[in-house]
């Protein structure tokens, strides 16, 4: 429509009649004549409002939906990180718990061989290829540590602190190449010396190529003078083999040690020597040989034999006296 005087006319004309009907509606209330055009009109506006509202929320409830699945998801991280935190929980229990055994067993052959011992965790482990099998444990010498102080666990001897730190020290083990420590067989008492071999295994030189030794006999530390850096007692290992070569000065024994130095966790130092040799009282009993029967014996002495010989006689007067003759 152009802009012209009759256009600006006919616009104001329809506003006048915009605000007279307004009045007239306001004025009459539910009895309006208007609200039967009013109620038509919702009548044919009411269906077309309804379909736009169906056709809006399916797009609130995708919208509502997107919301709520970022919620799902948040909470599905915190129910993950849940029960990362009680796996964690759980090994740390279990972990606390193979801990405490050790630290017993430590504890009971500590006892046995009357060693005054400072308990310490493996926190690091040396190169084991090409260089010394060696350990870091978190004790130092402002817990009383030294070089050249035995280190053993529940099963037996783990080796010699090397270096000592104020907090941590370094303990050379007892499969290491280059440790030696001298040794004493269980029963017979034959000296020896205990090198490394790597892994799990030691060689033995007897000093008597004549001993009589088998496999499965058992070894403990022969000690050093004043204690240092081992003490006697301590449980070294069994030998596996008996190296039998005609001629040589010594005999070579290949031992097994009771400790298994990969699985190395807790230790004890000891920082105080027994006040005397403990000799074979480390050693577990070994359940390869069965305890000794005890036998009992049963004398008789010769007047106990006489007595006994004399009671067929004095039982036959009595024999007699049941005789019919006898009474008579």
């Amino acid at each position: 429509m152009r802009d012209t005087r009759e256009s600006r006319l006919l616009l104001v004309l329809l506003i006048s009649i915009a605000f007279a009907l307004i009045t007239v509606d306001l004025r009459g209330g539910e009895q309006s004549p208007l609200d039967s055009a009013r109620q038509g009109a919702a009548s044919v506006i009411g269906p077309v409002q309804e379909g736009v509202a169906g056709a809006v929320d399916p797009v609130g409830e995708a919208v509502a939906a997107v919301r709520d699945s970022d919620e799902r998801h948040s909470r599905i991280k915190e129910l993950e990180q849940e029960i990362i935190e009680l796996k964690r929980q759980a090994g740390s229990t279990d972990r606390n718990r193979a801990r405490a055994t050790e630290l017993d067993k430590l504890l009971k052959t500590a006892g046995a061989g009357g060693y005054g011992v400072k308990p310490a965790e493996v926190i690091a482990i040396g190169a084991t290829q090409g260089f010394s099998w060696t350990v870091t444990i978190d004790a130092g010498t402002e817990d009383g540590l030294k070089r050249d102080m035995t280190v053993l666990n529940g099963e037996g001897l783990v080796g010699r602190i090397t270096t000592a730190g104020p907090s941590t020290s370094t303990v050379l083990l007892a499969n290491d190449p280059d440790f030696t420590v001298g040794t004493r067989m269980e029963g017979s008492r034959e000296l020896g010396f205990a090198t490394g071999r790597g892994g799990n295994s030691m060689n033995v030189q007897l000093l008597n190529s004549k001993a009589k030794i088998s496999e499965g006999d058992r070894l403990v530390t022969f000690g050093s003078h004043e204690e240092k850096p081992f003490v006697p007692g301590v449980p070294v290992g069994e030998v596996t083999e008996v190296k039998r070569k005609g001629g040589d000065l010594t005999k070579t024994l290949k031992v097994r040690p009771f400790v298994g130095f990969t699985q190395l966790d807790v230790v004890g130092v000891v920082v105080e020597p027994p006040r005397e040799d403990p000799r074979d009282k480390v050693l577990k009993p070994d359940p390869k040989k069965p305890e000794p029967t005890p036998t009992v014996t049963v004398t008789k002495t010769p007047g106990a034999e006489e007595a006994g010989a004399e009671q067929p006689g004095a039982e036959a007067p009595e024999a007699e006296a049941d005789q019919p003759g006898g009474a008579q």
